[in-house]
């Protein structure tokens, strides 16, 4: 698939992955803004859409009872689900979040704030928006709290469930604002588990960030659904919608969405409210910073490391700046995405091997214990 690269027009809303195009599904404010002429919606389906007109001549036929249980199990989840889906508005897009208490934390994407700090908030009542703030954000899991001001009192948290649970088929449904229409409700199924992505800006080798562990989903998303629910027939939240894929420039890849799941986070969100920060991420760090380094026929040679941090596992195994990571435990990292996949993989306190390239030209493989991604 062919990567895509970054667009002002879906405000940070694209970004390329190792292996296939993947968009951030984040809107810049409306329909105008998207590529296929303003939003061929279909997979959507609509809050309180009439019934088919009836035909003269042709008895109106009432669907088969489980067809019926199935209409009514996903009527009772939107019911119950979408007054805890709001939409945010920074100055660059728009996305989406999801009520968290009743003291007015929402969860969203890392994406979604980007840089902002004040943000206006339109809640499902209809009402106008309503300001708030940032908590904290965590940009390498891709996940934000940001809090109401001056929160309403009949605020509706949403029920948040076990992402472990889930099962491959599990029937979900994604609600947000995709392009700017409010309270849109797509659904499919969960169609792969455990999955991850490296978001890139150029649609080079060098990653923004790796997320790991993503749950694969058929169910629409689309830009503006970031940050929103993907909800179980529960009615429980099983995840955060955040990126759409896409098999080439301006090309969406229907039936292929990504959401953060659940436990990640609802872990790293009770962090964010409690200590301002994210303070245990268990995700594993070698303890260095990067580049891609490309070679003179310009391929890409390995990651070369341009600082050490002090105390790290990198500086207790010796690697130095200059020199380039080749492979770690056997698996080439020809790019500094591929190198993310791979600590994505591993935990803290893991060791790993790692092969080097010296700036002599000498070859070496040292034992590195893991870090924490702070």
């Amino acid at each position: 698939m062919t990567p895509v690269a970054s667009g002002a027009r879906w405000a940070r809303g694209r970004r390329a992955v190792a292996v296939c195009a993947v968009v951030l599904a984040l809107a810049c404010g409306g329909v105008a803004c998207s590529d296929d002429g303003g939003g061929d919606n279909r997979g959507s389906t609509a809050v309180g859409t009439p019934s088919a007109p009836s035909v003269p001549g042709i008895a109106a036929v009432e669907p088969p009872g489980p067809a019926r249980d199935l209409e009514d199990a996903y009527h009772k989840v939107v019911v119950n689900v979408l007054p805890s889906v709001v939409q945010i508005t920074t100055d660059d897009g728009l996305g989406s979040g999801i009520v968290y208490d009743n003291a007015g934390n929402i969860v969203t994407n890392a994406h979604v704030v980007g840089s902002a700090t004040q943000f206006q908030v339109t809640l499902a009542t209809g009402a106008q928006p309503v300001s708030a703030h940032l908590v904290a954000a965590y940009p390498p899991n891709d996940v934000a709290v940001i809090r109401l001001d001056n929160p309403p009192s009949d605020l509706r948290p949403a029920s948040w469930g076990d992402s472990s649970a889930l099962d491959v088929g599990t029937i979900v449904l994604a609600m947000g604002n995709p392009l700017g229409l409010s309270g849109s409700v797509s659904e499919g199924i969960v169609s792969a588990l455990g999955r991850t992505q490296s978001e890139s800006a150029d649609g080079g080798g060098s990653s923004a960030v790796t997320i790991p562990n993503l749950i694969q989903t058929t169910a629409a998303i689309n830009p503006g659904n970031s940050g929103g629910a993907l909800v179980d027939l529960n009615g429980s939240v099983v995840g955060i919608p955040t990126l759409a894929a896409a098999s080439g420039p301006n090309t969406p890849a229907p039936g292929i969405g990504f959401a953060i799941p659940s436990n990640t986070a609802k872990n790293l969100a009770d962090q964010m409210i409690r200590d301002g920060r994210v303070t245990d991420s268990n995700r594993a760090a070698l303890g260095i910073t990067a580049t891609t380094v490309v070679g003179r026929q310009g391929g890409t040679q390995g990651v070369g490391v341009v600082t050490v941090n002090p105390d790290s596992g990198a500086a207790h195994a010796g690697i130095q700046p200059g020199d380039v990571i080749t492979a770690v435990n056997g698996t080439p990292t020809p790019t500094q995405s591929a190198l993310s996949e791979l600590l994505a993989g591993l935990k803290p306190g893991d060791v790993a091997k790692v092969d080097l390239l010296r700036a002599d030209g000498s070859t070496a493989t040292v034992d590195v214990t893991l870090g924490e991604l702070p």
